[in-house]
């Protein structure tokens, strides 16, 4: 199983910007896919960008496309989020995930991080 741990949220005003850094270990991460997803109060969970880890191929959803932007450094074994732009809207906890190529559902999780954008 992979272990995942966030760091990198916080406060900051609309317009700012933050970067979330993600740690992995405990598995070779060559067929992972990795991901950032995100929960509000009240919502449901939401993916925000995923990433291959052997190719780098990235995808986002359509809240994320312009402004976030995913990276992986495979000789730290982390991955990246940067958001640019930031919006009241994307207040949430933003968790860290990894699933194997292939499998429809992210399987292992980080402890989720706080990110609060005020307005």
């Amino acid at each position: 199983q992979v272990q995942l741990v966030e760091s990198g949220g916080g406060l900051v005003q609309a317009g700012g910007s933050l970067r979330l850094s993600c740690v992995a270990s405990g598995r070779t991460l060559t067929m992972y896919v990795l991901g950032w997803l995100r929960q509000a109060p009240g919502k449901e969970r939401e993916r925000v960008a995923a990433i291959t880890w052997s190719e780098g191929i990235t995808h986002y959803a359509d809240s994320a496309k312009g402004r976030f932007t995913i990276s992986r450094d495979s000789t730290k074994n982390t991955m990246y989020l940067y958001m640019n732009n930031l919006k009241p809207e994307d207040t949430a906890v933003y968790y860290c995930a990894s699933k194997p190529r292939g499998e429809a559902d992210f399987s292992s999780w980080g402890q989720g991080i706080q990110v609060t954008v005020s307005s």
